[in-house]
């Protein structure tokens, strides 16, 4: 499927045996490396699709996508880690249900495959899904901003979703103190909440990360940039396991993933260091928007706007690209200020 008429601009893929314009590639790898560093995921959410608008069949946007995750996920796993924004006890316990998750999924997915409907199930699912999680986001800050009105604030600030109270107060032992996170809980809460969003990653090619993220905030209580760091820690990990599977399954384009790399190692400095100047609800809001528009490009897919399709999916990755990199340049800028005003040397009097 070819967007524009040069032919310098599409790369032929061999395993998957379609065409591919290679600058999308460039630019899908570079805005989630950006996206993912920044939202706490692998980005996985807009590469699938993205793929698969791009051209790719969808088990092949599926598989590839999650061997590319792996590699940028651990590039924005470290800079969290020197931040100390991960909770590895916590994205460790999570591993147990996400493996066993993915896997289910997988299967699902081969199964619908063989059955030849496979693309538009997964469309309308991964849509489903992105329309429960735009909600709970927008819901969750409306929320928020009434009981900050209304002047109910508590020491940790205004508050939306807090599922995660009740879910808290069931005392299934063995009950683990996560430190890092600042809460205690039965090791099952965090063990069947990955299970589920680890076999709609292995279903929808997502990593987790667009389901884990608000789970860790909305059902675990993990604060948002700890969930940040110790999601792109699990998704690092569920992300090799993914890649696994699917290349014993054949179908993973290794080229692909290369060249999306390479503009993914760049953006997943600046996603990272960016989270260092935004503010929690910033971060969420940015991300419901984003989700908004993934979602109706997945629609179009589905209806054959390829080429619109393209460009929403692109246009949106590119524009909030553009607004972290803004927050990160005003951010630093505002820094360097500070700290060039408490320097002794700049003081009036000093010599």
């Amino acid at each position: 499927m070819e967007f524009f008429g040069s032919a310098w601009l599409y790369l032929h893929m061999p395993i998957a045996g379609v065409k591919i314009f290679w600058p999308g590639l460039v630019l899908i790898g570079f805005s989630v490396g950006t996206i993912g560093g920044f939202f706490g995921m692998g980005g996985a959410w807009m590469v699938t699709p993205g793929l698969n608008i791009l051209g790719f069949p969808m088990a092949f946007a599926i598989g590839t996508d999650m061997a590319h995750i792996a590699g940028k996920s651990m590039i924005s796993t470290m800079r969290h880690s020197k931040f100390g924004n991960v909770d590895y006890k916590l994205g460790l316990v999570m591993l147990v249900g996400t493996m066993a998750g993915i896997e289910f999924g997988a299967q699902i997915v081969m199964y619908l495959e063989r059955l030849g409907n496979v693309d538009s199930i997964v469309r309308w699912v991964y849509a489903a899904f992105l329309a429960l999680i735009a909600w709970m986001v927008f819901y969750d800050y409306v929320k928020a901003t009434r009981q900050r009105k209304a002047g109910l604030v508590g020491e940790h600030g205004a508050k939306g979703i807090t599922w995660y109270a009740a879910l808290h107060r069931i005392k299934i032992p063995p009950m683990v103190n996560f430190r890092v996170a600042g809460f205690t809980c039965s090791v099952w809460l965090p063990i069947g909440v990955s299970f589920i969003t680890g076999l709609l990653a292995g279903f929808l090619g997502i990593g987790g990360g667009l389901l884990r993220m608000p789970a860790l905030v909305y059902l675990i209580g993990c604060p948002t940039h700890i969930a940040v760091g110790t999601d792109l820690f699990e998704v690092m990990i569920s992300g090799l396991y993914g890649a696994f599977t699917y290349s014993l399954k054949g179908r993973i384009e290794i080229v692909a993933v290369f060249v999306m790399l390479t503009g993914a190692a760049v953006g997943a400095q600046i996603g990272t260091v960016a989270t260092k100047y935004a503010q929690g609800y910033g971060i969420r809001l940015a991300f419901g928007f984003a989700v908004v528009c993934c979602m109706f490009s997945v629609i179009l897919k589905e209806f054959r706007y390829d080429l619109a399709a393209a460009v929403l999916i692109l246009t949106t990755i590119g524009v909030i690209c553009l607004y972290i990199i803004k927050i990160l340049w005003k951010g630093a800028v505002e820094e360097f200020r500070s700290k060039r005003s408490l320097d002794p040397r700049r003081m009036p009097g000093t010599i």
